[in-house]
């Protein structure tokens, strides 16, 4: 089923468009009339040069998406889009300036036109626009356990993760047991009072909360006894079993139940 999701995912114009750019060099110089055309005084063969580039570049996407938490196929790709795009900058630039420039112009147009599709399914997420917000909230509704995500709109990881975490709200949410999230690149307040490095090289975003009567319970990722952060991979399994979502949520469920009777005895 995550199979066909993917590929149905993937029918869609930024990702096949993308993917041609992320192989528009090897492609065009391993196309015989495309490369006669391109470098007619040069042979169709990758030089040493061109290789080692395309090494580097698979040794960073292998890196950079596996930080990223990616699980599927599609998350893979959105995570290596951009360093696949800026290989092939680099590699048009090396062959011509020209055509460095006609990609790299071809890539801005991209960029601007063609944004990378949301997550369009259900959700229950409260979005809290800083810290005041969120203490307002738990004010307002005490007794209820929160999933709380920080993130930053503009990091990798977070992206690949937000259909997981909306997912999740729209599969446990309760009106006891709620799931919110707060961008810390737009509220640098959140990440100061929930210690959350928030720069372009964070090995902490994603991080999500898990608060009972206020206060934080659980965290993902967390740091050991000796203070080092702990690799955590933000898949749905993961996360159920992290915070026993399961249980929690037959806990809250248990407890509006029990609510809802006493109610009427009364």
């Amino acid at each position: 089923m995550a199979f066909k999701t993917d590929l149905r995912q993937l029918l869609k114009p930024y990702y096949w468009v993308n993917i041609l750019l992320s192989i528009s060099y090897v492609m065009c110089k391993r196309t015989a009339i495309i490369c006669q055309f391109l470098h007619p005084e040069n042979d169709c063969e990758l030089d040493s040069r061109e290789t080692e580039i395309l090494f580097f570049l698979i040794i960073v996407v292998m890196l950079r998406t596996r930080k990223a938490g990616s699980v599927t196929m599609v998350n893979y790709l959105s995570s290596s889009f951009v360093y696949t795009k800026i290989a092939n900058l680099i590699l048009w630039f090396y062959a011509d300036v020209r055509y460095g420039l006609a990609f790299g112009a071809l890539f801005i147009l991209c960029g601007l036109l063609l944004p990378e599709p949301t997550y369009q399914g259900p959700e229950h997420i409260i979005y809290f626009r800083g810290t005041q917000s969120l203490d307002e909230e738990l004010q307002r509704n005490k007794s209820a356990v929160w999933v709380i995500c920080l993130y930053a709109a503009w990091h990798p990881a977070c992206v690949t993760f937000a259909p997981v975490f909306s997912e999740l709200s729209s599969a446990y949410a309760l009106d006891n047991l709620k799931f919110g999230k707060m961008d810390v690149g737009r509220y640098p307040d959140a990440a100061a009072r929930y210690h959350v490095q928030d720069g372009p090289t964070s090995r902490q975003l994603p991080t999500v909360l898990l608060l009972r009567s206020g206060a934080e319970t659980e965290r993902r990722p967390n740091a050991d006894r000796t203070g080092k952060l702990q690799k955590f991979l933000f898949s749905k399994d993961n996360l159920k079993a992290a915070f026993d979502l399961d249980g929690l949520y037959q806990e809250c469920k248990d407890k509006l139940a029990s609510a809802k009777s006493s109610k009427k005895t009364q």
